[in-house]
């Protein structure tokens, strides 16, 4: 298949971590705009729910980036539908975040922050290229601007956006012989439930901390909530990250990477610009960080 044949015909469109925010958004408009949809929700009742929105050609799958069974099934339930024609594009888009002082971060913790964001894109990735190399079809990585540069306590789930970028700098060399465009989006502060399950991510790690943890970090634990509180009124609606998703999955010269949003891109630019002392400083004064 060719790649303006392609882009010419519906799409069939795998999307992980389409229970709610990004993910859902995304499904919704692709079936919108004609797509075939496999929507992966760990909860079979969000899978429902969301096909009630979407109709027939959105497909709910129970998805679990982190189980390889559940990986193979989806990948089973999507090849009796597509068939020969294969998979026109994967969304990894499935993700959690983990934010702590990485002096009393539970290595536990750490592990589960890599193994969802990082080791279960690519588990994904492997299973569905074979679907994906018969259409040509192509996958798109959801990032973060936390993958160019972090702030204090967001150290697990920077180091995981930041080991995307570099799976999908080879990934996109790697499959470049089939034809398999492959992008990262990399949004700034985006209004989703995120913002809400973080939250109580962190409180519940809160809770099971040392005392002594408490006293060297609560003011500055203090600092970043204020500070993620403030980016989440500031977060603007999914509909930008949907776009570029959009653009990345169709278009004849897709980017390889997308910044979305005014503080991403801003953010992009200290990275590239400024040294770290003075980045450390700006970063510093904005977020009241102790000193």
């Amino acid at each position: 298949m060719n790649q303006t044949n392609q882009i010419n015909s519906p799409l069939s469109v795998v999307v992980t971590g389409a229970s709610t925010g990004i993910g859902a958004a995304c499904a919704l408009d692709f079936v919108g705009r004609g797509m075939t949809v496999f929507a992966g929700v760990r909860n079979p009742v969000a899978g429902e729910a969301l096909a009630a929105k979407g109709g027939p050609s959105l497909i709910p799958i129970t998805l679990d980036v982190t189980d390889e069974l559940s990986i193979g099934r989806s990948v089973e339930a999507v090849r009796s539908v597509v068939g020969e024609r294969g998979l026109g594009g994967l969304v990894n888009n499935a993700g959690i975040v983990i934010g702590s002082p990485l002096e009393v971060l539970p290595l536990i913790q750490l592990r589960k922050q890599l193994e969802v964001n990082v080791i279960g894109q690519i588990a994904v990735t492997q299973a569905f290229l074979p679907l994906l190399r018969r259409a040509r079809g192509r996958i798109v990585n959801m990032g973060s601007i936390a993958g160019r540069g972090t702030i204090p306590l967001l150290g697990p789930y920077s180091a995981s956006k930041y080991a995307l970028e570099a799976l999908t700098d080879a990934l996109r060399m790697e499959l470049r012989p089939w034809g398999i465009h492959v992008s990262i989006i990399e949004p700034g502060a985006i209004a989703t439930p995120i913002w809400e399950k973080s939250t109580k991510e962190a409180e519940s790690l809160e809770a099971s901390v040392s005392a002594e943890a408490k006293v060297l970090y609560g003011e500055a634990v203090i600092r970043i909530r204020e500070a993620i509180a403030q980016a989440a009124h500031r977060a603007i609606p999914p509909d930008a990250v949907v776009r570029a998703v959009h653009h990345a999955l169709t278009a004849s010269s897709p980017r390889t990477r997308y910044l979305v949003g005014a503080d991403a891109k801003l953010r992009a630019w200290m990275v590239k610009w400024l040294p770290d002392r003075v980045q450390d400083r700006l970063l510093g004064w904005a977020l009241k960080y102790p000193r």
